[in-house]
């Protein structure tokens, strides 16, 4: 499988950085051996995916319902209308920040396949639950929840999981390789007895602060299968390096 790297721009980007984006997509361009992206703010999907043609670009989040009276939320069909390709359901600032729980996030994965797009599922754990030995389980808690059934997933590519530390985020933590691998494999393992060979398809993306500097050790890692960037994700000066990384794993 081609790697596939994601770049989340979270709460940044305004319009004068329509030629960052459209830097990046000719950055991608270059590397046709990986699959790639950019998650935008609802503002900036319609005009990136206007200038930027023959480039993926996505949402940061979707509501479970495809209309309504839910002031403020974004629907799956609206990202597809602007025409966004993909979709990343869970982030861990989501769960943190807005209460997200694991069926939440389903039915909001159920949403954006139905609008045919891909989605980019988040799981991570805490540091109370890593210290307390517990970081597999919550892990794999969360994909057994949080995934929809494989009748569900009704396009080629439709699903990936992003791997997050939670418990290195402002902690001063850094996770070692063996961590990253540890957890890869666990996820991959759990993929596979519930999905079967569907399972084995899935791309785990690793999401805890990729950049060029580490990426290609990342890369190289068993069963990480891409990456969800963030400030990285920027600036094609800083995106580049992780792509290239991807085109040589």
């Amino acid at each position: 499988m081609q790697k596939l790297i994601v770049g989340n721009w979270k709460m940044n980007g305004l319009s004068a950085q329509m030629d960052d984006i459209a830097a990046i997509a000719a950055c991608a361009a270059k590397y046709t051996n990986v699959d790639s992206g950019l998650c935008l703010p609802a503002t900036l999907i319609q005009t990136a995916t206007a200038a930027n043609t023959g480039f993926a670009i996505g949402g940061q989040d979707c509501h479970y319902a495809n209309s309504g009276a839910h002031t403020g939320c974004i629907s799956a069909v609206m990202l597809a209308d602007a025409g966004a390709k993909m979709v990343i359901v869970g982030h861990s600032e989501r769960r943190a920040d807005e209460g997200e729980s694991d069926t939440d996030i389903r039915r909001k994965a159920l949403a954006a396949l139905g609008a045919r797009l891909s989605v980019i599922i988040c799981v991570g754990e805490t540091e109370t639950q890593r210290d307390a030995g517990q970081a597999e389980a919550a892990v794999i808690a969360q994909i057994d929840a949080s995934l929809p059934e494989l009748a569900d997933i009704t396009h080629d590519a439709a699903i990936s999981v992003a791997y997050e530390p939670v418990w290195a985020i402002g902690t001063g933590r850094i996770p070692s390789s063996q961590d990253v691998a540890q957890m890869h494999a666990a996820i991959r393992a759990r993929l596979a007895a519930r999905f079967g060979a569907a399972g084995q398809m899935m791309r785990i993306l690793y999401g805890g602060s990729m950049n060029g500097d580490n990426a290609a050790e990342l890369l190289g890692i068993p069963h990480v299968g891409g990456g969800l960037i963030g400030g990285a994700s920027l600036t094609a000066a800083k995106f580049e390096p992780i792509l290239a990384a991807a085109s040589a794993a």
